[in-house]
């Protein structure tokens, strides 16, 4: 075979070669990008966590698994003690199990340092509380804009006077928590938790301090955060009335998982 076309076939080898690696590559990354957006937001995987104490351990959660999925809302149920806000922590890196794994958007939450865990939850989760923890020297306003800040978001304020419209809190901006009702500070806290745009939201027994007609306002509101937002909305709650709001029902008992039900 003369020289050149030697040259040819080979280069045309080489290309081949070449075109099949970026075909395999491609595929690679194909199926990798599928496979992380298979997978569940967040993931607690047959999570243990035990507290030491000066006498026998106290075991708050036993090989609890669990998943959350974008716009899911989700409540854990159960008597005081059973555990849920235990599993809170967990979910929203504020804790870690003793035994097995939880991941946030393919994170362990193990696996990172505490900067790396206030980044995360900074970024990536939002809270609400049963006793709202508003900065009562702050207005409602600057309540909901202090993490924006603490991150250093662009255009602080603008986000914060729009989450609080969101919430039916406009024109109250200017208001300190005293001067707003239970139900009031508690669509603040809302606000302020959607304020970065969380991929998930912990709401610990968000109505218990609340009446009814207020109650269920609030519930409504993460009901519409879930489905407007795509959250992946987890609440705990000893009220049937609250969890009936909800996708889905996960009962805990003594740090077990009892049961989970999906209401249509």
């Amino acid at each position: 075979m003369p020289v050149l076309l030697k040259k040819i076939s080979s280069n045309r080898a080489d290309i081949a070669g070449a075109t099949s690696n970026e075909n395999v590559s491609h595929d690679l990354s194909s199926l990798l990008l599928r496979s992380y957006q298979e997978m569940p937001l967040l993931e607690v995987r047959n999570v243990t966590k035990v507290y030491p104490t000066e006498g026998a351990p106290v075991m708050a959660l036993q090989n609890v698994s669990l998943e959350a999925e974008p716009g899911e809302l989700i409540a854990l149920v159960g008597r005081s003690g059973c555990g849920k806000s235990t599993l809170l922590n967990m979910c929203g890196a504020m804790d870690l199990p003793t035994s097995g794994e939880v991941i946030l958007e393919g994170q362990s939450t193990a696996s990172l340092d505490d900067a790396s865990l206030t980044c995360l939850r900074r970024e990536k989760v939002g809270f609400i509380f049963q006793s709202f923890q508003l900065l009562h020297t702050l207005t409602a306003a600057e309540n909901v804009e202090l993490p924006l800040l603490l991150a250093r978001r662009k255009n602080p304020r603008g986000t914060a006077l729009e989450r609080l419209r969101w919430v039916d809190m406009e024109g109250y901006g200017d208001r300190f928590p005293h001067q707003l009702s239970g139900g009031q500070q508690q669509r603040v806290a809302i606000a302020r938790a959607l304020a970065h745009d969380p991929r998930l939201l912990l709401a610990d027994e968000p109505t218990g301090n609340l009446d009814t007609v207020t109650g269920e306002i609030v519930l409504g509101l993460l009901h519409r955060t879930a489905r407007e937002f795509g959250v992946a909305v987890i609440m705990a709650t000893h009220s049937a009335e609250a969890a009936s709001v909800a996708f889905r029902t996960v009962h805990l008992r003594d740090g077990r998982m009892q049961e989970a039900a999906v209401l249509l």
